[in-house]
């Protein structure tokens, strides 16, 4: 079987890391990574240049795991909403002999908005990641009323059938 990596995508608070992390505990020989873990930097601002070095640090890490034999690698990042910078992170991955599947997560400005409110952020709801169409081919998955059970396992039967096809 050809690895995977699995993209996921969508704005802040759409519930990419929630799904991402039960997505990977329910694959053995798998692989996580966040990719907020590449830019944790302060003051954090969107325009500071040095966060492309944070792009790098996610195509290296992805590498890594790609190379070592993991046969699902999990990636989860609002850059991902951003052709360019998508683009740019998987033609810095050196690895070889996989298949990408993408999904871009999505949900109402309200629950959004009710989510970012629960996580207890202070700043107002950003809704610019919102509204960016999503990346060509990515399988787009609709959150609201969803639980993070109900959406890992619509993803997770995309992937295996996926899986089932490449056999």
């Amino acid at each position: 079987m050809r690895k995977k990596l699995i993209l996921i995508s969508g704005s802040p608070c759409v519930g990419k890391s929630a799904v991402g992390t039960r997505l990977f505990e329910r694959y053995d020989n798998s692989a996580y990574l966040d990719g907020d873990w590449c830019w944790c930097v302060h003051p954090f601002s969107v325009a500071d240049k040095r966060l492309r070095n944070g792009d790098k640090s996610m195509s290296f890490v992805l590498s890594n795991y790609l190379d070592s034999g993991f046969e699902y690698v999990f990636f989860t990042s609002v850059v991902l909403t951003d052709a360019r910078i998508r683009e740019s992170i998987l033609s810095g991955i050196t690895a070889r002999d996989y298949e990408t599947i993408g999904f871009t997560l999505t949900c109402s400005e309200e629950t959004l908005k009710r989510r970012h409110d629960r996580r207890g952020d202070k700043s107002e709801t950003n809704y610019y990641w919102l509204h960016l169409p999503p990346y060509p081919d990515d399988i787009v998955i609709e959150t609201d009323n969803k639980t993070i059970h109900d959406v890992a396992k619509e993803m997770k039967q995309h992937i295996d059938a996926v899986a089932m096809n490449l056999m």
